[in-house]
């Protein structure tokens, strides 16, 4: 009798709940259903004009291939520039490593950086993807647990105590944080930044939804240290989930590392994409108005979601999400958000995707959408609260 080979331990990772959610959305919606979709964390509209039209030209002209496996030099030229004009520091392009979307940010960071059997402190709630990649590589993921008192980020003493605990090696921060949209001061990030460094520990800054602020500006934690590893993309505020592309900026030390690992697990970020991105940075004025839209978007819900019900949410200083607590009607997200997509059609994400211990009281809502969709999901969902 023969036998099948198993299945490693290191897959065994927890499912990626929004994209569970996707799925069975679209296939309501490919059966005739009418999806107001708010679960997916991605634009509603595509990439900017100047990208198509950068990406039309290249099919004609280039020929596609292969590019350095750290990026294209004008576009990790044109990514340093970026710095300097937005936040006034100075990044040699030397320490930009182009990426197929933040995710291959991830992977390489971690896998530059840490070694199996390493700790990673993580702030929750947080995005999924951080503990699965990280704990398919090999690495424990010890959680600091924040709370409405330090506006859910954590500070200094949060990670003093838990480097007490179990010596950490590493510090993973978002601000915008996803799935809360709250955002970390300058004056705390310079702290924790400067923490992590009188620690020795390696400080990881997701930066992917800068430009998408309403209540205070973004830091990037280059402005603090040069040592800090800088993850971006082109996904979220430059309105480019599917065309897989983002960047580091990393010290340049890690740099040769990243680019043998880059050279072997992907060869280099779509060529295509790459080209296209370059066109992003030069359209400001579209990529402002499909912010002004998720800030209307986002003042629609503050202002009617406590109207029919959902009266408890944290901060929404940037990104396009609205965390609600949704105690008064369930202990279970999971099957809340199943069911508010059988009975009405609006998908939401579980909070089970962003936080083990309380997640099962929270849903979160994608506002990147249209007006008119969020007015809809809002119209839907007073009748079913009810």
């Amino acid at each position: 009798m023969t036998q099948q080979p198993g299945v490693s331990k290191r897959s065994g990772v927890d499912a990626f709940l929004v994209m569970d959610m996707l799925r069975r959305a679209n296939e309501l919606e490919s059966a005739g259903e009418e999806i107001v979709h708010m679960a997916a964390g991605q634009p509603g509209t595509g990439a900017p004009q100047s990208v198509i039209e950068a990406a039309k030209s290249a099919l004609d002209s280039e020929k596609l291939g292969y590019t350095e496996s750290l990026g294209l030099p004008v576009l990790r030229q044109r990514i340093a520039t970026y710095y300097q004009e937005k936040y006034g520091v100075s990044v040699s392009p030397e320490r930009v490593v182009v990426s197929t979307g933040s995710s291959g940010s991830f992977i390489l960071a971690f896998l530059a950086a840490f070694e199996a059997g390493d700790k990673v402190a993580l702030p929750t709630p947080g995005y999924p993807a951080y503990r699965n990649i990280l704990n398919a590589l090999g690495v424990a993921t010890p959680v600091i647990e924040t709370t409405a008192a330090n506006r859910w980020v954590p500070d200094v003493n949060d990670i003093d105590r838990l480097h007490d605990e179990c010596s950490i090696q590493g510090v993973l921060l978002a601000s915008p944080n996803n799935p809360t949209g709250t955002m970390i001061r300058p004056d705390a990030l310079k702290a924790v930044v400067e923490k992590c460094q009188q620690l020795g520990l390696w400080f990881i800054s997701d930066e992917i939804y800068h430009g998408l602020n309403y209540e205070m500006e973004a830091a990037t934690a280059l402005q603090f240290s040069d040592d800090a590893i800088i993850i971006n993309s082109f996904s979220k505020y430059f309105c480019m989930t599917g065309w897989r592309i983002g960047w580091m900026v990393v010290p340049e030390r890690l740099v040769r590392p990243l680019e043998k690992l880059a050279q072997s697990l992907f060869i280099s970020a779509p060529t295509l994409s790459q080209i296209a991105a370059i066109a992003a940075f030069d359209a400001t004025e579209e990529l402002e108005q499909r912010k002004a839209v998720y800030a209307t978007n986002r003042d629609i819900l503050r202002q009617q979601l406590p109207l029919i019900g959902l009266d408890e949410f944290l901060p929404v200083d940037g990104a396009f999400y609205l965390y609600a607590d949704v105690r008064k009607f369930t202990n279970d997200s999971y099957g809340f958000a199943q069911k508010m997509l059988k009975e009405i059609g609006v998908s939401v994400t579980p909070g089970a995707d962003f936080d083990h211990a309380r997640g099962a009281q929270y849903i979160r809502l994608s506002f990147a959408g249209s007006t008119q969709s969020v007015e809809q999901a809002i119209k839907r969902l007073g009748g079913w609260l009810k």
